[in-house]
């Protein structure tokens, strides 16, 4: 019998009514089968585990991402999946920093959650657990149909370092801008192999140090001096510089030396853009050019969620500037398009 580990960390979805405080609180995930009965229809050995306490999402950090971690790997030769359950808000987050630290994934790792309680009427709750499940066991040829962190929500499952949440009111919550989506629900689960992750040849291994020692520039018109350098001045070892277009920043004199300065003292600069779709091209316009030269690196079309992971993941793991680097500019998880 395929057996699945739940991992519940918090969020909507685990939430029902309460009668007598008519307010949302949560439910004993390890009564699931009592709340969601259509499980016993899969034919599937399930065993949940819930953090305790549970997270809202909004509280999520490397902290808890690191539990995670740790509890797969102890559980990873008992399961032939996981399905975590997990606040929406910051679960491209999570998906984007468990795709660095779970390398040479055999295993799905599959996240869900649900805009609407379990316990109401239109919940779209019910539909991502149970389908998120079938993801997470389906098999071909003995081995895992999506080896790779992804989620799974409205029907699509997408790769977990493509992905964004950009909808709060609407049950499509996520997108891929600029990556295909790996799977989709219909009367059939379709798959579609071509944008997978194939079986890794190496052994399973975690990592799980991280470090969060990073800042955000997200430019604007009229940007101020002190602005800049209130970031570019700290003790943050790496800057997320979230730029105009294709890469795009004011050109002003005391802008680019702010940056130069910062990278003459160490730090790591990576350029992405504000626009959810597309790619960041260095070099491509004027305003860009001057970024190139003086050694910011270009982020391509990754996401913000997935470079705030990267950045952590490389900076825990001691490299040296040029490692870091050399690592920041190549898909390491299929987190890019080069």
């Amino acid at each position: 019998m395929t057996k699945i580990l739940i991992i519940y960390t918090g969020g909507t979805i685990g939430m029902v009514n309460d009668p007598l405080t008519k307010s949302l609180i949560p439910f004993d995930f390890g009564q699931i089968q009592q709340n969601v009965p259509e499980l016993a229809r899969l034919n599937y050995d399930l065993e949940v585990h819930s953090f305790d306490p549970i997270l809202d999402s909004s509280n999520m950090d490397p902290t808890a991402w690191v539990e995670l971690a740790r509890i797969i790997e102890n559980r990873y030769e008992d399961f032939d999946g996981f399905v975590i359950l997990h606040g929406s808000d910051t679960m491209a987050f999570t998906a984007s920093a468990l795709s660095f630290m779970l390398e040479n994934l055999s295993k799905p790792v599959v996240l869900t959650g649900s805009q609407l309680p379990i316990g109401e009427i239109r919940t779209d709750a019910k539909e991502n657990l149970i389908t998120a499940l079938e993801i997470a066991a389906t098999r071909k040829h003995h081995a895992a149909m999506v080896p790779e962190v992804c989620i799974y929500f409205d029907y699509r499952l997408f790769r977990g370092n493509r992905s964004i949440k950009y909808n709060s009111e609407k049950f499509e919550a996520f997108q891929s801008p600029n990556y295909p989506i790996l799977a989709e629900a219909g009367v059939y689960l379709s798959f579609f192999k071509n944008y997978i992750q194939h079986q890794p040849k190496e052994p399973f291994k975690v990592h799980y140090q991280l470090d969060p020692n990073i800042g955000v520039l997200k430019l604007y018109p009229g940007i101020s001096k002190n602005a800049v350098d209130a970031i570019t001045e700290s003790a943050v070892a790496a800057i997320v510089l979230e730029t105009f277009g294709s890469g795009n920043t004011t050109t002003a004199e005391w802008f680019t030396e702010s940056l130069q300065g910062a990278i003459n003292r160490g730090k790591i600069i990576v350029d992405i853009s504000q626009c959810q779709g597309g790619s960041v091209q260095l070099g491509k316009y004027e305003t860009s050019k001057r970024l190139e030269e003086m050694g910011v690196l270009s982020g391509y079309d990754m996401t913000f969620e997935a470079t705030i992971a990267k950045l952590m993941f490389l900076l825990g793991k001691g490299m040296s500037r040029e490692e870091i680097v050399s690592c920041m500019e190549r898909s390491l998880r299929g987190e890019m398009s080069v």
